[in-house]
């Protein structure tokens, strides 16, 4: 397929997909008491030298939503990007877990909250007619593929502590965050500040499966009873948990996203060379974001290229994943080239 559309195209990545036909080579205990589910919890404690508690769950969705509603009551409110996928693309789902709780929307530069603007959002009301903030949700890497730094993770810690607010953090591609910034993970999480971190395994070599990893256990008090009710419990776990041994033990975690990083980096210079083009934000993950003429759009989709137009008028998103091909960079960069001499 002819695809910079998204992460989720891409198929399973050998490591997670021989761990997988290894857990089915025999029968075990189901609803995650079996060996498989205690390596994957356990190595994520090892990953991030800390012992969390750690739950899987079937998509990111559900792990958001979930884990946003183990922060609040009905009554709270989280906030939030203007650009977050949990208010942009969860169909209300952390509003209908937490049985109501308000989304508010903070602004700030390239696709980041802005401290200055989350302190704001918290005190701009505080009587009782109005939803008390209760948690800040960031997105790491950002809906517009930049990464939040050390620096900035822990201002919005200043922030969140001076307020009384749990910090989650929506990781659908920590690991591509991670590759960019080449630290280690416990450094950009909860010695951060972050409190919940739901990661992401879907867009990174898996079939399926999130991981939901509370630093602060307090707060995954009875979660598996709301995993449970919200459908969320697999009754075989084990193939949720098991790839992600295979990425973790393999190193090919980090591997797949070294390499979607490398191919955006790629994608972004080729464009630049062939058309002169400035990417609208800054690349620093694994997709890169071009203003294209709508001709040339419709072009390139003539030309049977499949991407994403919902950042901006004009604005296309050009996703890279773990199995992106150099051969697939250079004939999109091939045919952009083409479609804007076209128009």
């Amino acid at each position: 397929m002819r695809q910079f559309a998204s992460d989720n195209y891409s198929g399973i990545c050998p490591e997670a997909l021989d761990a997988l036909l290894a857990a089915n080579q025999e029968d075990a205990p189901a609803y995650g008491d079996d060996v498989w589910t205690q390596r994957a919890s356990d190595k994520f404690r090892e990953l991030f030298e800390t012992d969390c508690d750690v739950f899987f769950v079937f998509n990111g969705t559900a792990a958001n939503s979930l884990s946003l509603a183990s922060l609040c009551q009905s009554y709270h409110s989280v906030i939030c990007h203007e650009t977050a996928h949990v208010e942009t693309d969860e169909c209300g789902g952390p509003e209908f877990a937490s049985n109501g709780s308000k989304l508010l929307l903070a602004r700030g530069d390239q696709g980041k909250l802005d401290p200055v603007d989350v302190e704001r959002l918290v005190v701009r009301r505080q009587d009782l007619h109005y939803p008390k903030p209760k948690a800040v949700s960031l997105t790491q890497a950002t809906e517009l593929g930049t990464v939040y730094r050390m620096d900035e993770l822990e201002t919005l810690r200043g922030v969140a502590d001076r307020y009384g607010l749990k910090i989650h953090m929506d990781g659908a591609r920590f690991a591509n965050a991670l590759a960019s910034l080449e630290c280690a993970p416990k450094d950009v999480t909860w010695r951060a500040g972050v409190d919940v971190l739901c990661l992401g395994g879907t867009k990174n070599g898996m079939a399926v499966g999130e991981a939901i990893i509370f630093f602060d256990r307090d707060l995954a008090a009875d979660f598996a009873y709301r995993c449970k009710q919200a459908g969320q419990l697999a009754s075989k776990m084990r193939f949720i948990a098991a790839p992600w041994c295979g990425v973790l033990d393999s190193g090919a975690w980090l591997r797949n996203a070294r390499h979607a990083n490398a191919m955006a980096a790629l994608l972004e210079h080729r464009i630049r060379e062939m058309t002169g083009l400035t990417p609208m934000f800054p690349r620093e993950a694994n997709s890169v974001f071009f203003e294209l003429p709508q001709n040339a759009i419709a072009d390139l989709r003539a030309r049977d290229w499949r991407f994403y137009t919902f950042i901006g008028a004009g604005g296309v998103r050009l996703m890279c994943s773990w199995n992106t091909s150099k051969e697939k960079v250079e004939a999109f960069a091939l045919d952009l080239r083409d479609s804007l001499r076209r128009t």
